[in-house]
């Protein structure tokens, strides 16, 4: 008999490094940041990103949601110590507000000048942070098995964490733009379904031997099987600008991913949709956040995103209780409430854009607002 996964978490985060001053990006940070970072935080991971204004945590192996809500706040202070200490910040957000792509340095590591080279401007825009949620599901056929299923509830994730309607210094339209800019990538987006574990590998394998990728960590998809780790890895949403959201988030997808397996015990399983379907309500995630509608494909018309969450909350509530993280889950109610890191941005750039009518003015107050909310508790 198959053993029953584990359920244990890690979660990456991407943070923008941030000139307090100016309220732009620290194009140049000292290299001692990263090894002062890593210092405060010797048991997790501190490495630099494509750019050198970006910076990247993950929280160790983590076997419930308290841990890992604990883990990430250690990996937030050791950032926030380590930048104050050079006079920077950091910034938990998916898209800086005015910041120019072309006047960003690549961090010259092998893995990323590749990059560079391979990609050209599509690769040289990625001025955007994600987050990454893992989630310990030993037996590979389950876990295909579950992310086939899944799938259908990455749209609402990622509208919980819009973090990212600006760009260049323009309002987007979007509450979620950075995945326009990640989806020119290639092999990115909503994967299809697999009928097995060796369908995707026989995929995989197939792109090796082309000499398109030269291992699974370049499928940039929404979603994938770590190509490192026994974990399902969920990919599609912002980062959070406040850390209690992001566990929100967090314990949300490995509830909803034990829900998924709890069914198949019982052998039922949650319907699964063609990925053009799925990618509609990216979209619609993208577009309008936790204030619009996504479409419930069971009901085939459109409902309020605050009405779903609350079917989410039915669905998953034996297994949050299960977990120990009801109270996380239902901090998603709040986030809905009060509105996601871009609806906080936008409404901070239209009151001094009220009041002062001068959008540097503007821009610099939502910077620092994501400055504040990125470090909150942290002093």
């Amino acid at each position: 008999m198959t053993k029953d996964p584990s359920f244990t978490i890690g979660i990456e985060e991407e943070y923008l490094l941030i000139d307090p001053n100016t309220g732009n990006l620290a194009s140049r940070p000292p290299d001692s940041i990263l090894e002062h970072a890593q210092s405060l935080a010797p048991d997790q991971i501190v490495t630099p990103e494509f750019l050198r204004a970006q910076i990247e945590v993950g929280t160790r192996v983590c076997s419930s949601i308290a841990e890992a809500k604990s883990s990430l706040t250690e990996l937030r202070q050791a950032v926030h110590t380590a930048v104050k200490a050079e006079g920077l910040a950091f910034a938990a957000a998916s898209s800086h507000p005015f910041a120019e792509w072309k006047e960003q340095e690549p961090t010259q590591r092998d893995r990323y000048i590749t990059l560079a080279k391979d990609l050209q401007t599509v690769a040289r825009r990625l001025l955007i942070c994600g987050m990454h949620v893992h989630v310990c599901i030993e037996d590979p056929e389950l876990r295909i098995d579950l992310m086939n299923q899944v799938r259908y509830f990455l749209p609402h994730l990622l509208a919980l964490t819009a973090s990212s309607p600006f760009w260049q210094g323009q309002r987007s339209g979007l509450q979620s733009y950075r995945l326009t800019v990640f989806d020119a990538l290639p092999r990115t987006g909503m994967p299809e379904a697999f009928a097995s574990w060796q369908e995707y590998e026989r995929l995989t394998t197939q792109f090796i031997r082309a000499g398109v990728i030269e291992d699974a960590t370049k499928l940039w998809w929404d979603i994938r099987p770590s190509d490192k780790f026994p974990t399902l890895e969920m990919r599609m949403t912002d980062v959070c600008t406040r850390l209690e959201d992001a566990i929100a988030v967090a314990a949300i997808y490995v509830c909803l991913l034990r829900m998924l397996w709890r069914l198949k015990r019982r052998n039922q399983r949650w319907r699964v949709y063609p990925a053009a379907l799925i990618r509609e309500n990216r979209w619609m995630a993208m577009r309008h956040g936790v204030t619009g509608n996504l479409v419930d494909f069971g009901r085939g018309e459109q409902v309020p995103f605050a009405e779903l969450i609350e079917e989410i909350f039915e669905l998953i509530a034996e297994d949050a209780e299960a977990l120990g993280c009801t109270a996380e889950v239902l901090h998603a109610r709040e986030i809905v409430r009060r509105g996601t890191s871009a609806d906080r941005q936008i409404a901070t750039f239209d009151q001094h854009m009220q009041e002062s009518d001068d959008p540097k003015v503007a821009f610099k107050a939502v910077v620092d607002e994501l400055v504040a909310d990125s470090a909150l508790g942290l002093d």
